[in-house]
């Protein structure tokens, strides 16, 4: 930034030879340069529950219009006189900061009702459902789920669902090799009837599954009208690419069997358990006790597909533009547009500052769930210097230990998904599946802090700021961040995606429902259900719900489920996914 010319100011203090004049002309002087000087400093953030005595403030933040330099002026920051100020510990804002305090009045509720029909009254006959689940981790999670429900609404029985081994994610693992398939089968065994493999007649008499391509979330009317018949004639279907298939809104008695499957049947192995376990572990030991989880999603694929630019220059949209005509069918990048519209994952260092403005001080431990960041270290390091308590399931363990998930990395995911959900705060700088899988785990187990980044609204503070004190930076993000810290009742009834808000399965008791009941009609309540919305119109799946559909695909039967086009380019669906 250019330096300014200074102003001059004539008389008062001008008048030469007048020692006394001098002298107290100089202590003016001195006393507004110091005025000046505390006016543009920020007080420290703290930690979130530890009474240390104030600290000196911090500098005022470079006026700065794209988030590479605001990168380098953080790592400036560093070296500046003021930067332990800026980065130190010490807290005023209690435990709050921690914890949702209205957290014990809700608790998860997805029992069947009476009315509700086991497996066997509901399961006919030679009717048998196959799927395979797409995408990463969390996104063969959600079809996993979602292969319960499909089986529910046919009444048919369900096979093991098979996992995809031939997407991005390069990941041969089987159901078992994840997932504890015994319990999975047991758990449910009043639900639906769930078995290992189609029975040994069938199999003899070589049987092949009639494959079906269903719409995105696709209703029970449309699996009754597309998929039924066809189980009904040929007994064993098989539904490819099965993710997001079912409709986002079902019956309540669905909607509790959703959460009947996800949060209590779907459990992991017990190596992944184990290990996980260490983790967390290991994790309060350094802490003292309570850390917060940071998912990190900055790979280069993903920023690439994003369409977002983050101040590297001619290098950066030059890497990141090949690896974005992997895709066919994006439309031209508008970096612009995507970042006022949200669209864009913060930056490391962006997630740092937010969580600084928050609150949360530099003796935080930080655990964070990564893949290969772009940028590498210098991108880390902006965070790493706002928290250098910085450990990953990596230096928190040896290379023995993790041997058996390494070659895996939806082993892998499933460590981190772990450690993220038994952190004391769980933060993402991201919309994508494990963020929101996570978020519904945490909301539907008490409300446990999770904490997602208003991004229309930060994006625009770290991009168009002027010059201003971290006090009035830090208050902006306040604001900006309510509705999107983890509380109840930040969405109504209805809206929002279900595994992120899985509202139906999650129950109040009596005595807080005044206290804690949302107002639809407040202007808080408004802004921040369109800050939602808008930013569920995010990457990693909402996007294909975007994309029109290959003419066809909606209702096609196929020998082959690669036959596809548009939206089964390998990589468009499951790069972003996770």
């Amino acid at each position: 930034m250019g330096s300014r010319q200074r102003r001059r100011y004539h008389g008062g203090c001008a008048a030469p030879g007048a020692a006394p004049g001098a002298a107290a002309c100089l202590a003016a002087a001195l006393l507004l340069l110091m005025l000046a000087f505390h006016c543009v400093l920020s007080p420290p953030l703290g930690d979130g529950g530890r009474n240390d005595p104030p600290r000196p403030q911090g500098p005022t933040f470079v006026q700065s219009n794209n988030p590479g330099e605001l990168r380098r002026n953080v790592l400036a920051m560093d070296t500046n006189v003021h930067a332990s100020n800026v980065l130190g510990d010490g807290s005023k804002m209690g435990e709050e900061l921690w914890d949702s305090g209205a957290g014990n009045d809700f608790y998860g509720c997805s029992n069947a009702s009476t009315e509700f029909a086991g497996a066997e009254a509901n399961t006919e006959s030679n009717r048998y459902l196959m799927i395979e689940a797409s995408g990463g981790l969390n996104q063969q999670r959600t079809g996993i789920i979602d292969a319960v429900i499909a089986a529910r609404i046919l009444k048919a029985t369900l096979v093991i669902p098979k996992l995809d081994q031939k997407s991005f994610w390069e990941d041969s693992s089987d159901f078992a090799d994840i997932f504890d398939a015994d319990y999975f089968i047991s758990s449910l065994s009043e639900d639906v009837k769930i078995i290992w493999q189609l029975p040994d007649m069938m199999i003899s008499k070589k049987y092949l599954p009639y494959k079906i391509r269903v719409p995105r979330k696709c209703t029970p009317f449309c699996y009754e009208n597309r998929v039924l018949p066809a189980l009904s004639k040929k007994n064993v279907v098989q539904l490819t690419k099965f993710d997001y298939r079912v409709s986002n809104r079902l019956e309540t008695y669905l909607q509790k069997l959703r959460c009947r499957v996800n949060y209590h049947a779907l459990r992991f192995t017990d190596a992944i358990h184990k290990m996980g376990g260490i983790l967390v572990q290991r994790m309060r030991e350094k802490s003292g006790g309570r850390f917060i989880a940071l998912h990190l999603r900055f790979e280069p694929d993903m920023l690439a597909f994003s369409g977002c630019y983050y101040g590297g220059g001619e290098t950066e949209r030059r890497e990141l533009g090949t690896i974005r005509k992997r895709w066919k069918t994006l439309h031209e990048a508008d970096p612009d547009r995507e970042r006022r519209h949200g669209k864009c994952p913060l930056t490391p260092e962006e997630v740092g500052l937010m969580l600084r403005a928050l609150g949360f001080g530099r003796g935080v431990h930080m655990y964070v769930a990564s893949g290969d960041v772009y940028g590498g270290e210098e991108t880390l390091a902006p965070l790493k210097a706002l928290f250098p308590n910085f450990y990953s399931k990596e230096t928190l363990a040896s290379k023995e230990e993790l041997e058996p998930f390494l070659p895996f990395s939806s082993r892998m995911a499933a460590l981190d998904f772990v450690v993220c959900d038994q952190s004391n705060v769980f933060v993402t700088n991201n919309n994508g599946n494990m963020a929101r899988m996570l978020a519904g785990r945490r909301r539907y187990f008490g409300h446990k802090r999770t904490i997602r980044p208003n991004t229309r609204k930060l994006n625009s503070l770290f991009l168009n700021r002027t010059s201003m004190s971290w006090d009035t930076f830090a208050s902006k993000v306040q604001t900006f961040q309510k509705g999107f810290m983890g509380e109840p009742n930040e969405v109504e009834p209805g809206r929002g995606g279900f595994y992120e808000y899985p509202l139906d399965c999650i129950c109040q008791r009596s005595k807080a429902r005044t206290e804690h009941t949302i107002d639809p009609l407040s202007k808080d309540t408004t802004d921040i259900m369109e800050n939602h919305l808008t930013n569920r119109e995010g990457r990693d799946v909402d996007f294909m719900e975007r994309t029109p559909l290959p003419a066809g695909s909606s209702n096609e039967t196929e020998a082959d489920s690669s036959h596809g086009n548009g939206l089964d380019i390998p990589e468009m669906d499951d790069v972003v996914s996770d």
